[in-house]
């Protein structure tokens, strides 16, 4: 299955581009998807932490990734 990812913050600098797509197994959790990000984007692993947002809300890592689902990927952000 192929998702398309929407990718915000530094997230999008350390990809290369606020959006793409990735080829997932059926049956994909939030997990495996973190997994195969940090494996083709090292970079990411550097990062303090980073949330996946399924459908516009916080996705937890046993979270069914379905082909339709908009997917983003959220870096720590900071505010004062």
């Amino acid at each position: 299955m192929v998702t398309r990812l929407l990718i915000f913050g530094i997230a999008k600098d350390i990809v290369g581009s606020s959006a793409t797509e990735i080829a997932l197994p059926e049956n994909a959790t939030i997990t495996d998807l973190k997994n195969i990000l940090e494996e083709r984007y090292p970079r990411l692993k550097q990062l303090s932490t980073f949330m996946i947002a399924l459908n516009n809300q916080y996705a937890t890592g046993d979270e069914l990734i379905k082909s339709n689902d908009e997917v983003a990927i959220i870096p720590p952000v900071s505010g004062g």
